[in-house]
């Protein structure tokens, strides 16, 4: 199934008396290139988390938020640290001694200091366990996003796949007509610049510029190309390189379609696949 490199996630658990939010974010990328966010807590999971993420996903940018909110002690009705609220009193006490015009702390500013609200403590290990099944069940999450937006990329390529070829079929038939046209201009002009005496000049000169005209191979080579793009397409895993060279060589037939052409059909069907592989390349760029 083709999958894009965009996509996002998010999960949140709680674990003992600490709540921990999960975000994935991913988006293009020419490798796969991995960026963490994580609580000071969680920081030693980092090399567990990349080889997750590793086994999971084989292109794109992609950013693992993790935070961890621990419960206060009011909300488990721990009280506060009496030893920190202690400190707090003596040092505010010899400040305001020397400084008698220093404000009292307020409620908020001892709220607010480091300990004063005591913590509820985490049994690392669940903390550590919960992380790594939510992270599992996020990428879950991830690439199910990643292969819905895969599913509308695949079917805008295969609509101005289906254009492309549908423009090739339409000039293959005119390409026997155009070729014997484009002999009959070549050799009257001969004829004119070189008369009766160089007939086997004329002859020489007409089947050289019209062996460097003939485009039966650029059109076989798009069709063929055309056809391995779907198979492409089709395929499980990783193919957003191989798609990308497709459109590189489908680009390369196109321009020399165009360089070799000799009548106004061909011009603008060289055109017409240009501007069709463009939009399909614009997509590819975006597929894992």
């Amino acid at each position: 199934m083709t999958a894009s490199m965009t996509g996002f996630a998010a999960r949140t658990l709680s674990v003992d008396h600490a709540s921990v939010s999960i975000d994935l974010r991913s988006v293009n990328q020419r490798y796969l290139e991995l960026h963490f966010r994580l609580a000071d807590e969680l920081r030693p999971l980092e090399p567990q988390l990349r080889e997750l993420i590793q086994q999971r996903l084989a292109r794109g940018k992609v950013e693992c938020r993790i935070g961890l909110v621990l419960a206060s002690a009011a909300s488990l009705d721990n009280g506060l640290d009496a030893a920190i609220l202690e400190r707090l009193a003596q040092w505010q006490e010899d400040v305001r001694r020397r400084l008698p015009g220093a404000a009292a702390l307020s409620v908020n500013e001892v709220l607010r200091w480091p300990g004063a609200v005591q913590t509820a403590a985490v049994s690392q290990d669940a903390l550590n366990d919960a992380v790594l099944d939510g992270v599992r069940a996020a990428l879950d999450d991830l690439l199910d996003s990643r292969r819905r937006e895969g599913t509308r990329l695949r079917q805008h390529i295969l609509d101005r796949l289906a254009a492309a070829e549908a423009q090739v079929t339409a000039l293959q038939p005119m390409l026997p007509a155009l070729a014997a046209a484009q002999r009959e201009r070549l050799a009257e002009r001969l004829r004119e610049a070189l008369g009766e005496a160089g007939h086997e000049r004329l002859a020489q000169e007409v089947a050289l510029v019209a062996q460097k005209a003939d485009i039966d191979e650029e059109v076989s080579r798009l069709t063929t190309h055309f056809a391995e793009v779907r198979r492409v397409l089709d395929q499980r895993g990783a193919t957003g390189k191989r798609l990308d060279f497709l459109m590189q060589e489908l680009h390369r037939e196109a321009n020399t379609l165009g360089s070799k052409s000799v009548a106004v059909e061909t011009s603008r069907v060289s055109l017409e696949l240009k501007v069709l592989i463009e939009q399909m390349r614009e997509q590819v760029q975006n597929i894992e």
